[in-house]
């Protein structure tokens, strides 16, 4: 493949719909291939706008206001980094001949809980969890009752964990289904899960290029409210269940098609496997790759895209700690302690433009064994203020 050594005119052009965190490391990692990259998002001085070719504010679920963007910069690529985005535009945009990443009609199933759990289940086979979808409080308490307590209750579009939460009885009702409904995204549905009282979860990060279907070594998660605060890389587990949790990974990941890197999530009991959710691009759980990888998932998502060889090497095991933020502020500086920045141990910090309490403002990195790593990562965020 050929790479422009200067932008111009006829350089590949990659767009972000969505400029976060996870975005930011995107478009590093395509600059240094000499693409030209455009980050999108809804509100100004995004994580990726700061380190991207150009940037633009707009609102992604305005369909008009999508297409005129995509028309004007006519990308070579369309990365949808985040859920909140007019489907419809991004059908239109492959219409008339972008190349959608993975492709329009996976990110439309994808971005909705209800599209990817009904598609895993019932078109692939994939064993999940038992699940109802609702739309009033009265079928959420009937479904409830049927899936029986406790049963984890979410929006069918949220990011981050937001409106997600375990109702342990009928009289949590009420307050899952307020929590749901102040939750960003698309909360006119619910969907009502079993609760599998699982030994452990994790992602694995599936990567395609179009010729070939490669994974990561699984990584193990923590997660509160919904949301990741830890993960760790490897997963120790079986070699059994971590080819079956491969297996479904290639089944659904063949399904919806197209390039790129997925970030595939399992429950894990005893030797059962049950498919959980599925991001058509890096996860944040994956952040642990930036230290343990010699390419990080990052890195892979890109050459998946470009269809260039996915070969890396395991530089070790690690761990990733997020920094939530514990109160509010405009222009936020972080202080971080000086010990954070080891020989085997960093920071990222996020540089978002406003701080609120619960919202992700940095990742600390630590690379050593997994049980110290988790440790080590978890102080340091504990020390930032």
């Amino acid at each position: 493949m050929k790479f422009s050594s200067a932008l111009k005119s006829n350089s590949t052009k990659i767009m972000l719909l969505g400029s976060g965190e996870l975005g930011r490391e995107v478009v590093i990692e395509a600059s240094r291939l000499g693409l030209e990259t455009i980050a999108v998002d809804k509100y100004e001085n995004a994580p990726a706008h700061l380190v991207a070719t150009k940037s633009y504010v707009i609102d992604m679920q305005n369909k008009e206001a999508l297409l005129e963007i995509i028309r004007k910069e006519k990308p070579h690529f369309i990365l949808p980094e985040i859920e909140a985005i007019n489907i419809d535009a991004l059908l239109e945009a492959e219409n008339e001949g972008f190349n959608v990443v993975p492709n329009a009609k996976a990110v439309h199933k994808t971005m909705n809980r209800k599209n990817i759990r009904e598609f895993a289940s019932n078109d692939l086979g994939v064993k999940t969890s038992k699940y109802e979808f609702v739309k009033t409080l009265e079928e959420l308490k009937q479904a409830s009752e049927r899936i029986s307590f406790p049963c984890v209750i979410k929006p069918v579009m949220s990011s981050s964990g937001h409106g997600q939460s375990i109702a342990k009885s009928k009289d949590d009702i009420m307050a899952s289904w307020e929590l749901a409904k102040e939750a960003r995204g698309d909360s006119s549905e619910l969907i009502v899960e079993e609760f599998i009282n699982f030994d452990y979860e994790i992602t694995l990060l599936t990567m395609r290029n179009g010729k070939e279907t490669k994974y990561c070594e699984p990584i193990g998660h923590q997660q509160k409210d919904g949301d990741y605060i830890l993960s760790w890389q490897p997963c120790e587990m079986k070699k059994s269940i971590l080819e079956k949790a491969k297996e479904m990974a290639k089944k659904v990941t063949d399904g919806l098609g197209g390039k790129g890197l997925f970030g595939v999530e399992f429950f894990i009991k005893a030797d059962e496997v049950y498919f959980s959710e599925l991001s058509p691009r890096p996860h944040d759980t994956g952040m642990v790759t930036l230290i343990t990888q010699s390419q990080s998932e990052f890195a892979l998502h890109i050459r998946a895209i470009l269809g260039l060889p996915l070969d890396y090497e395991f530089l070790g095991s690690g761990a990733s700690s997020a920094y939530k933020a514990t109160s509010n502020s405009h222009a936020p500086v972080l202080n971080i302690p000086d010990e954070s920045f080891s020989s085997n141990s960093f920071v990222y910090v996020f540089s978002k433009p406003d701080m609120h309490k619960g919202r992700r403002m940095a990742v600390a990195l630590v690379k050593d064994d997994v049980e110290k790593a988790k440790i080590k990562a978890s102080k340091i965020t504990e020390g930032i203020f």
